[in-house]
Formats: structure tokens, sequence, C-alpha cells
């Protein structure tokens, strides 16, 4: 016998990411009854409110938003029952308390975009990339109390390609995570689910979220850990370090597409070797070519173009 839900979806998310799953969610006619997403803030040089990604694709469609500023506070969970929603999907957006993913009858699943139990955490794209992983994915699983340890509904894997960066497979998970969820949601709707409880291991890696420090790069480390820290945080929110040029203060410098030369040399680390056209560095084994880098108060800018109107000292140095 083929059982087929009514299904009353409300759809938690917040940034592109998510946008890309409710869409697949409407572009399948499911019904999605309410959008809860982050409070508006402001951004950029007027400070003016901007809604999240998420809000504005909702607002297109005539969607039903909450943007609550505490998901305990007894009027949002009013208001998230009065929606009589009986399944909740989250996808990019922040930890649910109990009373929240507890409620609807056939429960709230989240997708993460890593091969769980791997790379639980708030970056695991970032991370997957940062570590020189070939491969990754991305994972949808049932919440429960701790953070991305929930049963496992569906996965798929990909690959990551020696040159990719964060940017490229974000978009990429991004729509094979959206596909995942339709896949997900149509299982739950006929009743098809089967669970497998996530292994347990001693060897997992943690998608910590990213700061200033951990974005830093060390020119003491070797040519593979450099290029894939700055692969891994190309184009957001973006590998930095200090420039060295003679001046009495260290610029703030960030650094966006590279490329690996492997050579044998004795040289100390962080060394910038610059010609007309091009900019290299010095670390162990060999020389990062930098391609693209941004000067403090100024936009990204080729290497070609940076070294047509910006020149670099006998011993300028990266640190």
């Amino acid at each position: 016998m083929t059982i087929n839900r009514d299904l009353r979806i409300v759809f938690m998310g917040t940034p592109d990411f998510a946008v890309a799953a409710l869409k697949a969610l409407l572009d399948n006619d499911y019904n999605v009854v309410g959008v809860i997403t982050a409070p508006d803030r402001k951004a950029g040089r007027g400070q003016k409110l901007k809604p999240s990604a998420v809000k504005e694709f909702a607002l297109k469609h005539n969607l039903n938003i909450l943007q609550p500023t505490n998901l305990k506070a007894e009027s949002f969970i009013e208001e998230l029952r009065a929606l009589n929603a009986n399944l909740q999907i989250v996808v990019a957006f922040r930890m649910l308390p109990k009373v929240v993913w507890s409620m609807p009858e056939f429960g709230t699943f989240n997708l993460h975009a890593s091969l769980l139990p791997q790379y639980r955490g708030a970056a695991p794209i970032h991370w997957a990339i940062i570590n020189g992983e070939n491969k990754t994915g991305a994972t949808t699983f049932f919440i429960d109390e701790k953070i991305d340890t929930g049963a496992i509904i569906l996965s798929e894997t990909t690959e990551i390609n020696e040159d990719t960066t964060v940017g490229e497979l974000h978009d990429k998970l991004m729509a094979i995570g959206s596909e995942l969820v339709v896949k997900t949601v149509r299982q739950i709707e006929k009743d098809e689910v089967t669970t497998l409880i996530q292994p347990q291991s001693d060897d997992l890696k943690t998608a910590y979220k990213l700061n200033r420090d951990n974005c830093k790069i060390d020119w003491t480390a070797n040519i593979e850990t450099i290029y894939n820290k700055i692969r891994g945080l190309n184009p957001f929110p973006t590998a930095w370090c200090y420039l060295d040029n003679a001046e009495e203060d260290l610029l703030s410098v960030k650094i966006y597409g590279v490329e690996k030369v492997y050579e044998t040399h004795d040289l100390d680390a962080g060394l910038i070797f610059s010609t007309k056209t091009e900019l290299r560095v010095s670390c162990k084994g060999g020389y990062i070519k930098v391609n693209e880098m941004q000067l403090p108060g100024k936009r990204k800018m080729d290497v070609k173009s940076l070294l047509n109107g910006y020149e670099f000292s006998k011993n300028a140095k990266l640190l």
C-alpha cells in the first residue's frame, strides 16, 4: 500500500546555501507553511538593515516568515505551534532547542555539508579543503540533543579536485544538498525512511567555526598546507597574513587565487620575489605563486594589475 502523507513543512535557514533547498521544495510543490530565518542585520557602510537571503527569497514567494531573536521565547513557540507543521527542515541555521525540534509529528531533519560523522560543526566545506580531503558530500539527518549527531537519513558523496576552491565546492554542495533535501522529504512523505546511527570513531575531524586566528596563513608550514588553506578560504572569508614591506607598520593583506611551484631551496619562509608580472612567496617545498591579492583599503586585484601600481621592496616578506 502506497502512503502519501499530507506534509505541512516549516523551513529554517539563513544564507544562500539554504535558498537552493527552499526553492527545490517549492519547485516540487511541497507545502511550506512557514519560513524561520535570522533577524535582519545591519550591513554595509550605511549600516542599513539587510534581510537574509532566505527572507528575500521567501518574500518573493509570499511565504509566511518568522524572525525570532530567541528560539525559546514563549511567543515564538506559540507562533510556531500555530503553523501546525508536521515536518521541519533545517539548512544552515542555528542550534535548535528541544522544544522546537521535537515539535512536529514526522520530526526535524537537517542538511549538513559533509559526510557525517566527519566534519561536524560550523564550517564543514572550508575544513574539508583546508585539510586536503579529496572527497566530501552532504548528509541529511534527524536532529537530536547534540550538534550534528542524529540518525543519518541520506548522504551523497562528491570529489574535491586539487584546485577546487571553497566557493566552487560551496556551489556544488548547494546543488547536491537541495536534491538530497527533496529525496529525504519524498521518503518521509511515503513513510519509507530507514536511518543509520552515526558510527563511533576515534578519528573524527571537526569543522570549527572560522575566525581571524585560524584564517591566518603560517608561511613556515609546508607548501601543501599553505596552498590548501588559501583555497579553502577563497573567496570567503579569505586567508590573510601580514606584509612587511620596509614600512613602519605591517600591512594586513588577503590572499585569494594561488598556484604551487615545487622547488628545492633553503630560503627563509615568506620571502617575496616579484617581477613585473609575477609574485612568488617562499615556503617549505617551493613557492606559492600568488595570482590575486588585496591590500588594506583596496579592492581585490590580479597580481599583474597590483604590480603595475605597487612596489615590493628587496626584503619584502609575508608573515
